[in-house]
């Protein structure tokens, strides 16, 4: 809700700004700025949805809701870098005097500060919650901010030489750096729908975890995992002695499932125990 409304704010100071100055490097900026807003409420639809408690329906639960907010968001992301790039077109065509450009560059500039610091937290904030959609949406903001600061070093170029071709040309740069924005923002989420597995560092942690905390089993092989929003998937099969008890071996399951579950928020832990005559390796659990 946050981000939707500091969206708008932000695309009242950035349109003030193009309305001032007449630029369609600003305009292009303002229009990116739209995209915000709508982003910020598809994101704000899929957080909600993906806290929705697992039903008979999605025994797994919502978490993958946000993926595909963040694949509308680079949807939305290309369409906007399209209309920027015609607008370009048009203004490279039919060039257009600046009026009032510095009035207009400190306009934009205190947008682009609101929109530097509400980017930087919703990324870590995205991080730490392990959601896709604030992260998505962080990212796309921060590449606004990279482009409001060439945007503004662009005009402040064409004041200062009076070229006034600058101004397209530079709202054409945004709309290519939106472009690789959202390209990034869709490949990402549509791993995540692929059922992705966890960073290689995280993975192994598992393995170190699981090693630790299974005493008594034979062994430990067939690690998957795969990520669905915040939501960690776990899954491998245990080896342990022919004559353990089912009691025992339940045992060193919760041990291990509560280790990993305390080291990562929301993991889901699939633990299938085999007898030792199905061990892959000898000697103490090895993944």
């Amino acid at each position: 809700m946050a981000s939707v409304a500091i969206g708008v704010i932000v695309l009242a100071i950035k349109y003030a700004a193009y309305h001032v100055t007449g630029s369609v490097a600003l305009f292009s900026d303002a229009l990116e700025s739209i995209v915000n807003v709508v982003a910020g409420l598809i994101a704000l639809w899929a957080v909600t949805l993906s806290y929705k408690p697992a039903d008979s329906d999605h025994p797994f639960g919502h978490t993958k809701a946000e993926y595909f907010s963040a694949v509308v968001e680079g949807v939305l992301i290309v369409v906007a870098a399209l209309l920027i790039l015609r607008e370009a077109w048009a203004a490279y065509l039919v060039p257009r005097s600046l009026d009032q450009p510095l009035a207009g560059i400190a306009i934009n500039a205190v947008a682009t500060t609101i929109n530097a610091g509400w980017a930087l937290y919703l990324i870590r904030h995205g991080r730490d919650r392990r959601s896709p959609a604030l992260a998505a949406d962080g990212q796309h903001i921060m590449a606004d901010v990279v482009t409001s600061v060439g945007v503004l070093a662009g005009l402040l170029l064409a004041t200062m030489t009076g070229w006034t071709i600058l101004d397209p040309l530079m709202a054409a740069l945004v709309a290519l750096n939106i472009l690789r924005e959202g390209y990034k923002v869709v490949t990402s989420s549509l791993s995540g729908l692929m059922d992705q597995a966890i960073d290689p560092v995280e993975e192994a942690r598992v393995r170190d975890l699981i090693s630790a905390h299974a005493d008594g089993a034979l062994e430990v092989h067939d690690l998957k995992t795969r990520l669905a929003g915040r939501a960690m998937f776990i899954e491998f099969h245990m080896v342990v002695p022919e004559a353990m008890t089912v009691g025992v071996a339940h045992d060193i399951c919760d041990r291990i499932e509560d280790a990993l579950q305390e080291s990562f928020a929301g993991a889901r832990v699939l633990i299938h125990v085999e007898p030792e005559d199905e061990a892959k390796q000898t000697g103490v659990p090895v993944l």
